[in-house]
């Protein structure tokens, strides 16, 4: 952790696992919250009186925000206990929530919007690093890998379930579900989260002191690579689905919980091989999200086909989150909590990008054209991968 963190669960008698299932549940609900549009797209758009395109702005703004607020809540927060920094930024969530699913208005959807990525950047950039403070050294991959489920957990759940709830009772009411069960991850964190008080508080010194570390960069380089390839495409999965294999509207929210599922087994699978072979890892998730795009091409026109890549989708992005952040953890052991905000910064900005420039291509060009950009910068991604672990490796290091 940086200097103003212990990295050693401060009470060894106590069970770490239920404040670890708790991180879990809040990055859950707050990824659910932030992907909810992506399932429920092409309903929100019509009823607010916007185009598709337009509709990508619920994803961008959001994690563009988040980018800016993950390291100024870091900043902010000075020697706040982290504990009650998770409890405010969880009882904002169930605000914002509470004020999409109330929405008269595009320009009130992005005012809950922009709440919403003040709660992405401060939950992500807290979270993220918890796994060495509350469990003992040898358990922080599968602690790490529980934390991170709860972003793959949120396309099992709740992108899929969130699409169920706008197709029976309509968006609103799916928002309206997140707000209830932001509240009750909110009442089981003050319940099980130990106190995570911090030494000194963290300043820009500490920031400005990674500036050297090369590893660091690079993962931070991947990191906007694959996010923002990921999302120029998975926004609009919903319309390729529909439009390009020719789904039908009420098979989405399964086809949805089948990616999640493979999202979650990706998660675990990437979790434990990174762990031992984190830049390998990396490179072998950026191979799949290259994949992706360049076989929907070819065989994304059938339902067969379209099914089966989602899948594959799904196994390759589950790995991303926990990968990455693996590779942050080991570039920066001594500070990271710096290196978890700077991280959420990187991971949102991508997020950002891709929708806004997928929207771009999707309104300029058409869905099957925003595919090849998103292949693209997963290549490059693989090609970084590919070298720095190869240098590594020639080094003695993983």
């Amino acid at each position: 952790m940086s200097a103003s963190t212990s990295t050693h669960p401060q009470d060894p008698s106590r069970n770490p696992w239920p404040a670890v299932i708790a991180a879990g549940l809040a990055t859950f609900a707050v990824v659910t919250t932030e992907m909810l549009p992506v399932g429920l797209l092409t309903a929100i758009a019509p009823a607010l009186g916007i185009s598709t395109g337009e509709a990508g702005w619920m994803m961008s703004l959001p994690a563009l925000l988040a980018a800016v607020f993950a390291p100024l809540v870091v900043l902010a927060a000075g020697n706040m206990n982290r504990r009650r920094i998770l409890a405010a930024l969880l009882a904002l969530l169930v605000l914002a929530n509470t004020a999409s699913a109330l929405a008269p208005s595009w320009g009130w959807m992005l005012a809950a919007r922009v709440l919403l990525g003040l709660c992405i950047g401060g939950i992500w950039a807290v979270a993220g690093g918890l796994a060495a403070r509350l469990v003992p050294a040898a358990a922080v991959g599968l602690a790490t890998s529980i934390i991170f489920g709860g972003v793959a957990a949120a396309s099992v759940l709740g992108v899929p379930m969130g699409a169920l709830i706008g197709e029976g009772a309509g968006w609103r009411w799916a928002f309206g579900v997140m707000a209830l069960f932001s509240l009750l991850v909110l009442a089981l964190h003050l319940w099980v989260m130990p106190a995570l008080p911090v030494r000194s508080a963290l300043g820009l010194r500490q920031f400005l002191a990674l500036r050297s570390n090369r590893a660091l960069q690079t993962g931070l380089v991947l990191t906007l690579l694959l996010v923002a390839g990921h999302f120029m495409a998975f926004t609009f999965v919903r319309p390729l689905l529909l439009e390009v294999s020719g789904v039908d509207a009420q098979w989405i929210a399964a086809l949805l919980l089948a990616y999640g599922l493979a999202g979650m087994a990706g998660n675990f699978i990437a979790g434990l091989a990174a762990a031992r072979r984190t830049r390998l890892t990396v490179a072998a998730v950026a191979l799949g999200l290259l994949l992706v795009p360049l076989l929907w091409l070819v065989f994304g026109g059938s339902h067969t086909g379209g099914l089966a890549l989602l899948l594959f989708w799904g196994l390759a992005y589950g790995g991303v989150s926990v990968a990455l952040m693996t590779w942050m953890m080991k570039a920066a052991p001594q500070a990271m909590e710096v290196a978890a905000a700077l991280y959420v910064g990187v991971f949102n900005t991508g997020i950002a990008l891709g929708a806004w420039a997928g929207g771009q291509v999707v309104d300029g060009w058409g869905l099957s054209a925003m595919l090849w950009p998103a292949a693209g910068l997963a290549a490059a991604a693989l090609v970084l991968a590919t070298g720095h672990a190869v240098r590594q490796r020639r080094m003695g290091t993983r």
